[in-house]
């Protein structure tokens, strides 16, 4: 007997209109992810177009999505394929089929209703996954197809480096997806059979297979054991890559064991898929066991305990000698990798007895280098040349070369860029229409202060006032530009871009008293939004319906977006790595960002393998930010590429620089014609590059262990050296530093890329690294002096130590700090002289109380020869004090003045006298320090007494005093010059002279 329930097999019907409704919600959710995903694609194809660059993109594209359906499709027919094939191989009559259902047997029941939906939907998620997971790797396939041989043979093999740089990876590629679809195949293959009865588990005697269910996963299995023969095989190859031994590369376990090893395992693994293959044609569990057994015990025996009773019983007693032409391998490797190779190492005896007229002869030079230090002016920057609360400068400013009386000097330069509108005025209208743009760029001679402290700018103020004559000041796109801004209209229509403050001015918006110029976009840089389908692109890109209601976006408007210099460069160039670090410059008129750019692989045989982002990171990483590039493992790098960016219209432009890197001519050949020739760089162009940072960082990191090129000196590491750390912070690693220097032997000075090294255990100087940093040829050796390891010549560290324990240095630095001011430690500077080594240091002072307008003015130089300590107002002042008689110094300089004002004649016999008053006022004060204890009455008269020498020289200046040798530049009051008038004419704020400090 039998019960049913009321109603029970009806099918249940929904009502009308909720059937209706699912149908609908359906179509929207799909319109919507449509809409979503094609505004996403089209968008980029507009970006893309708009800096002509869209064979990039389309190139992109098309590879991703040939990738994607050939992987999906490959994927679907071998996994579709084998659970088709063991559906049709079923037993007619399986269990349960005229009795109740049992196990297995009643999830096939529930499932044959809806198989071929379940089939559909599983084969499409798998195909979304798979296809997406090889639309990934098309950096890999685009390597593969357009492979450039580098014309080297590895050291074990004599394969050119090519197959392993660019066909092993694609090779691994291609066996991790077979690997991945077999492994699929034999799961779907089981559940298929154990559902239709090909398996039986719960009858009587175990598991029992059906002849088709045990031929089909035979030949499954022989064909993943194959598989594992061709792994075996390419792992020969990839012994290159091993970190076995006790360096990168294949080491002496590698080579004697691991490596036939390999190979007689791959033809073990050949013979077991023979065996996989014999149960097709015999069947039972005898074949496919003894494969299986012979394949683990052969994976243990052969590939795990032969390799390792080699190295304990034949490497280790005898590591050095055996693993000595491994290790010469790697060091070879590895400097040619990393382009060290070249570099010239000389022995540096560093001599601190060289005659005194010598030294006073060398130093007549120094005076014209680089004190300001980039790291520590941005707030200066911002205090003195900001104009206006919504400019900002970034907090690392930088270094370049301009024309200072005729010569390049070393130059602090930055661009005024946008920030965020004023307090209570922030609204999408200012953020994105008023708000668009900064204006202007910044330079200060790095030799050049003032009076004060303070830089003698000569490129400055809105409109831009200064030596670099007539160029395009408007900054549009920049390294803190806004996320996307709406620019353009009519040259009729209204303008509603803030273009520059300026209050009474021509061109000012005196009816509405707004004090500011207002502007119109006029580049061609951005992409139209003119018509309301691109407006309805935009707004669902941004979520944003003001893009499709405000008023003021017109037919000529443009969108600008992924406006940052690196971001910007990453977007057309994705095969690049980049400096993070780009830096601008003016050139032919125009405001351009100049960014370094690397081809890098982790694929170059024996070449130690190291993290980017740890070969790069120094004191000075955190200010610039989170890299836009991915910082993974590298075993090989070069700066093949130079990139700009106009910062007015967004133009970006790639020039070949290493012409010859194989690299770089695999990714020219995938996208043709996006890197122009390095013969089209401009002489303009030319005269602002650099050797890159990043990349600088990079080879000094390696060059701390693989300047020993000796295997054996190698294995002992005795002779390795480290970077020291920043001596002015006491944290992580002090940077390189770009100066312009003489090197011994050379009859000129250069612009300089230089760094210091110190022992691994200790902390004097070891070597001293410089490179030509002009850029005047790409990849110019590396020049190393390596001081002998019997002298202690003082480190970077130590010379800190000096200063800081100088009697002199610590008084008056400990007079300083109880005014109520901080000293900050500039850049210490490293510089080969006469024989030695010369230590420079910019010492400045800030005030303590924690304001907003606070920044940092050069008050002091230390410098360090041998045991010797100089420390005075002027670098100069300073050389003197350690070398004797008179060092020459720059010519004189006047305090920044606004335009069209004249310095007013001079009284010269006057201006002398007050000039000598000064000096023997400050040499007083000085003697009165230098007494034990310290004569502070003394020091106190001398400082009143230098305070009026130096209120009558600015009354013969007719301002404030010029700085010169002389004391000027003390810590005493002084009248302060201002930096540069403000747009609106009144003095800018910060102009308040130091407080004496006194005993």
């Amino acid at each position: 007997m039998s019960f049913r329930s009321p109603g029970a097999g009806r099918a249940v019907r929904l009502p009308r209109r909720p059937r209706l409704l699912i149908p609908v919600l359906i179509a929207v959710v799909a319109i919507v992810v449509l809409l979503l995903v094609f505004s996403g694609i089209y968008t980029d194809y507009l970006w893309y177009d708009s800096v002509n660059f869209s064979s990039v993109f389309s190139t992109m594209l098309l590879t991703q999505v040939v990738l994607f359906v050939v992987g999906a499709a490959l994927m679907i027919a071998i996994v579709g394929g084998n659970m088709v094939l063991a559906h049709r191989t079923r037993p007619m009559f399986g269990p349960g089929m005229f009795g109740a259902p049992q196990g297995a047997d009643r999830y096939r029941v529930a499932l044959d209703p809806h198989r071929r939906l379940v089939f559909l939907v599983g084969l499409g998620v798998l195909a979304l996954f798979t296809g997406s997971s090889t639309a990934g790797q098309w950096k890999t396939w685009l390597q593969f197809v357009n492979r450039t041989p580098f014309n080297e043979k590895d050291a074990q093999f004599g394969l050119d480096l090519s197959f392993f740089v660019f066909t092993i990876p694609f090779l691994r590629m291609l066996l991790n997806f077979l690997f991945t679809a077999v492994v699929l195949s034999i799961i779907a293959a089981v559940v298929v059979h154990y559902l239709y009865g090909g398996f039986r588990i719960s009858s009587p005697g175990g598991v029992h297979a059906t002849r088709a269910a045990r031929a089909h996963l035979s030949v499954l299995l022989g064909v993943f054991v194959l598989l594992k023969a061709a792994a075996y095989w390419l792992d020969r190859y990839s012994l290159v890559f091993s970190d076995r031994g006790k360096v990168f590369g294949a080491s002496y376990t590698d080579v004697h064991a691991v490596l036939p090893a390999k190979g007689i395992l791959a033809v073990i693994s050949l013979i077991c898929a023979l065996i996989f293959f014999a149960g097709v044609i015999r069947p039972g569990g005898m074949f496919p066991g003894v494969a299986f057994g012979l394949l683990v015990l052969s994976a243990v025996l052969i590939g795990t305990v032969y390799p390792s009773l080699v190295e304990q019983f034949q490497v280790k007693p005898n590591q050095q000698s055996k693993e000595q032409a491994y290790i010469q391998r790697n060091i070879d490797a590895t400097r040619k990798a990393y382009g060290v190779d070249t570099a010239k190492v000389t022995e540096y005896s560093a001599k601190t007895d060289t005659d005194a007229s010598v030294l006073q002869t060398e130093a007549s030079a120094i005076p014209g280098m680089r004190l300001l230090d980039p790291s520590l002016l941005s707030p200066t920057f911002q205090q003195k040349q900001q104009i206006k609360g919504y400019y900002q400068f970034p907090e690392q400013l930088d270094i370049d070369r301009y024309p200072v009386d005729g010569k390049p000097r070393d130059t602090v330069v930055a661009v005024r860029e946008i920030g965020r509108p004023p307090d209570g005025q922030r609204n999408w209208i200012n953020d994105h229409l008023v708000y668009t743009h900064g204006f202007g760029f910044v330079a200060a001679p790095g030799n050049k202060v003032d009076s004060s402290g303070l830089p003698e700018f000569s490129e400055r103020d809105i409109p831009p006032v200064g030596d670099l004559g007539d160029y395009e000041p408007r900054v549009y796109f920049g390294e803190n530009s806004p996320d996307y801004s709406i620019v353009g209209g009519p040259k009729s229509g209204k303008k509603i871009e803030l273009d520059y403050p300026q209050q009474g001015q021509p061109g000012a918006d005196q009816q509405n008293n707004t004090g500011q110029v207002n502007s119109t976009y006029e580049g061609k840089g951005g992409v139209s939004i003119g018509n309301f389908f691109r407006r309805l692109l935009y707004a669902v890109k941004y979520g944003e319906t003001n893009l499709l209601l405000n008023s003021n976006i017109n037919s000529e408007s443009r969108i600008l977006y992924n406006r940052e210099p690196v971001e910007r460069i990453q977007q057309v160039a994705p095969f690049l790595t980049l400096d993070r670090d780009p830096y601008p410059a003016v050139v032919d008129g125009r405001i351009v960002w100049i960014v370094d750019a690397y081809t890098t692989s982790d694929s170059y045989p024996y070449s130690e393998r190291k993290s980017l982002e740890s070969l790069t990171t120094d004191v000075q990483s955190s200010r610039l930010g989170v890299p836009q590039v991915p910082r993974d493992e590298i075993n090989y790098i070069r700066n093949s590429v130079k990139a700009t960016v106009d910062a007015y219209d967004g133009t970006v432009t790639l020039y070949a620089w290493d012409e010859s890197d194989p690299v770089l001519k695999t990714w020219e050949k995938a996208f043709g014609g996006v890197v122009k020739p390095a013969s089209q760089i401009s002489q303009a162009l030319r005269a602002h590059l650099r050797y890159p940072a990043d990349l600088f960082k990079a080879q000094r990191e390696i060059l701390t262990s693989y300047h020993v090129t000796d295997a054996n000196a190698f294995f002992g590491g005795q002779d390795f050296w480290k970077v020291p750390e920043d001596p002015a912070t006491g944290k992580s690693k002090q940077p390189p530093y770009y100066v312009t220097m003489k090197m011994p032997g050379s009859e000129t000075e250069r612009f300089s890329l230089t760094t210091t090294f110190v022992p691994n255990q200790r902390q004097n100087m070891a070597a001293f690294m410089a490179v030509d940093a002009t850029a005047a040829t790409p990849n110019p050796p590396l020049e190393i002096l390596q001081l002998p390891s019997t002298t202690a010549i003082q480190g970077p560290p130590q010379a800190q130590n000096l200063f800081e324990s100088n009697t002199t240095v610590s008084t008056e630095l400990n007079l300083l700090r109880g005014g109520g001011t901080d000293v900050l430690y500039g850049n210490l500077l490293t510089l080969p002289f006469g024989n030695g080594l010369l230590y420079v240091e910019p010492v400045y002072i800030q005030p303590r109380a924690e304001t907003s307008g606070k920044y940092p003015t050069l008050r002091r130089v230390l410098v360090l020869y041998g045991e010797k300590v100089g420390f005075g107002p002027t670098l100069g002042n300073a050389l003197e004090q350690v070398f004797g008689g008179t060092v020459a110094t720059p010519p004189e300089q006047t305090p920044n003045q606004p335009p069209g004002q004249v310095t007013p004649p001079e009284n010269s016999s006057a201006l002398t006298s007050a000039l000598d008053r000064a000096q023997r006022a400050y040499d007083d004060s000085q003697k009165a320090l230098s007494a034990n204890p310290p004569d502070w009455k003394a020091y106190g008269d001398a400082q009143t007494s230098l305070k009026k020498a130096l209120d009558d020289l600015a009354k013969l200046k007719g301002g404030t005093p010029a700085a010169t040798a002389s004391p000027a530049a003390t810590a005493s009051p002084a009248p302060s010059g201002s930096a540069s008038p403000s747009a609106s004419g009144s003095p800018p704020a910060g102009a308040t002279p130091s407080p004496t400090p006194s005993g």
